[in-house]
């Protein structure tokens, strides 16, 4: 496997294992996909794969390890069929607003929204509430990419990691304006979320896909909490050359959360599916 090519992992929200564990996890989620959607067997040493890792900057003591949670059966991950009524729903809500109205009452840009931020989402309030930290975890991806501007690189960010990544390229495309993303994966975004939206305009202007981007696909599960906004191509113009974001509806269903119910926002469950094997194989 040629050694001109990276995929970089940018993880999300919450406390997770020390750097090994999750990037072991996430490469056994990344083979166990190619193997079963795409019939292509690669040993998860020679996966060319790396992680812009930043959980140890917001908790003291890491997660204990965790043993990969594999998906029943031999056959292909279930690969989501988007209907005419995805389209529609998606359609109606960028005309009616309504949705994007109510998420405005309880995430807008209010002093309740950062409230309910510091509740839910403890990082991503103290990624908002503390520069010091937020450059810090910004520059875990951008020296991820310097490391390897040399490459072909795939960027695959997952939940508030999809935040993070977003940031560090729009920085980059300022910064080193000769780098380039050969494609970025957004996984269970937030991105779409009318308080992410306003912060990414008050930082970076218009949100749109980073000028360095050459290809954006955005992967959501429907049931998926964090991935409120399913569809960011009306979220985000394109960029000078044209690149617009791509959405792209899977089943992220096979991965059970400790209470064993299923668990919706899996890094594992959206790395495994048909989609992203698709992606990663032809990126290989």
């Amino acid at each position: 496997m040629s050694d001109s090519r990276v995929i970089i992992g940018v993880h999300g929200l919450k406390n997770k294992p020390r750097e090994p564990n999750l990037t072991k996890l996430w490469k056994q989620a990344i083979a166990d996909g190619l193997r079963r959607n795409a019939g292509r067997n690669i040993q998860i040493a020679n996966l060319p794969f790396e992680h812009g890792y930043w959980a140890d900057l917001g908790y003291r003591r890491p997660e204990p390890n965790r043993k990969y949670q594999g998906g029943r059966g031999r056959a292909p991950y279930p690969e989501y069929k988007e209907s005419l009524l995805d389209s529609a729903r998606a359609l109606f809500s960028d005309i009616t607003d309504e949705p994007v109205e109510w998420a405005k009452e309880w995430l807008g840009m209010t002093r309740a929204a950062d409230k309910f931020l510091k509740k839910v989402f403890e990082d991503l309030a103290r990624y908002y509430g503390n520069e010091g930290y937020r450059e810090k975890v910004r520059g875990r991806v951008i020296d991820q990419v310097l490391a390897h501007q040399n490459k072909r690189i795939l960027l695959i960010a997952h939940s508030m990691g999809s935040i993070i990544a977003y940031d560090a390229l729009r920085i980059l495309g300022r910064t080193h304006p000769d780098i380039t993303i050969n494609r970025l994966v957004t996984i269970g975004s937030p991105l779409g979320l009318p308080h992410v939206m306003h912060r990414i305009e008050q930082e970076h202007g218009k949100a749109r896909t980073p000028s360095n981007v050459l290809r954006w696909t955005n992967m959501a599960e429907r049931f998926d909490p964090v991935a409120f906004d399913t569809h960011l191509h009306r979220d985000f113009g394109a960029n000078a050359d044209g690149v617009r974001v791509k959405d792209d509806l899977v089943l992220n269903n096979q991965v059970l959360n400790e209470d064993g119910d299923t668990d919706y926002h899996a890094s594992i469950g959206y790395l495994r599916t048909p989609e992203m094997s698709r992606v990663i194989n032809t990126f290989l």
